[in-house]
């Protein structure tokens, strides 16, 4: 039987419906409600916006104060910790003015001197340095590339080392001022001893193998001599430099600073050239940003 009800319910609903559609769409049609949702959003974020803007205006200027008290700190800190003391500075590759400035300014402001600074030319030139050392053992650099010719390379590379800090003994003592021309391809001051040492690591340039490996074992000869002799070597690069160094440095067994180009990466260098042993700066390889320096006294 036909329900009369069910009929009337559900010309109801269709009604609602359509009643529903048309208020809806005269809404959406009426541009002053329109207009106003929108100034009131725009209102809204403009209000979010200007309260950004001021927070960060805020932690800017929180920020350059903290960096004007660190400036204005640095010298303090770092007072006579270096005085009198001799620095090498050593480029595994090409030379860089700028890391050249910073480390001079850093070590000047600590007292110390930047005595010597070279940069060693890579890949090396075999050739020349086995004519440089004609008397020698190492006449025989770069005879081939068999384990007893890469080991006689890292033998070189520790007696530059030495000698680089004035530790070469014996007939061998002047080698490295003979093989200057063919080792350097940058020299700057006064070979003589040095009280410690900064590294520039540079990453390698592609080439064949066999030169990678008289490279690698040359570079790991030098660092040994370095640290053979007592003498602080710390390795250092910059905020921007990729990829980082720091890992190389680490496996060589030496300190790390990897943002020398700001205040905290300068004094982090200064005292680590005073004894201060660890990877400091600002990447995910660094220890911390400075060494634990509580209670350091400048050396008498």
């Amino acid at each position: 039987m036909f329900d009369y009800r069910y009929h009337a319910l559900s010309l109801a609903a269709v009604l609602l419906a359509l009643a529903v559609g048309v208020v809806i769409g005269v809404a959406i049609g009426d541009s002053n409600l329109v207009s106003s949702a929108k100034s009131g959003i725009v209102h809204d974020l403009s209000g979010e916006v200007s309260a950004a803007q001021h927070q960060s205006g805020q932690l800017r200027a929180k920020l350059g104060n903290a960096e004007a008290l660190a400036d204005d700190l640095y010298p303090i800190a770092v007072h006579d910790l270096l005085a009198g003391r001799r620095i090498g500075l050593v480029f595994l590759g090409s030379a860089s003015d700028r890391t050249d400035g910073l480390v001079r300014d850093a070590v000047t402001q600590a007292g110390g001197d930047l005595a010597t600074v070279v940069a060693v030319r890579e890949p090396l030139d075999l050739p020349g340095l086995a004519r440089e050392a004609a008397g020698t053992r190492y006449a025989a650099l770069g005879a081939d590339t068999s384990k007893a010719s890469l080991q006689l390379v890292e033998r070189f590379g520790d007696l530059m080392g030495r000698q680089l800090s004035s530790g070469g003994q014996a007939v061998e003592r002047e080698l490295l001022s003979r093989a200057r021309g063919s080792l350097l391809s940058a020299f700057d001051g006064q070979l003589g001893r040095l009280d410690g040492v900064v590294v520039v690591h540079s990453q390698p340039p592609d080439t064949e193998p066999a030169e990678g490996q008289t490279t690698a074992a040359f570079e790991s000869g030098l660092i040994g001599g370095l640290k053979s002799v007592g003498i602080p070597t710390v390795g250092v690069e910059l905020t921007i430099t990729e990829p980082s160094q720091v890992p190389w440095y680490q496996g060589q067994g030496i300190a790390s600073v990897d943002d020398l180009d700001e205040t905290a990466g300068a004094a982090a260098l200064i005292y680590a050239l005073a004894g201060s042993r660890g990877a400091y700066g600002v990447k995910g390889t660094a220890d911390a940003l400075l060494p634990n320096v509580a209670g350091s006294t400048p050396p008498s």
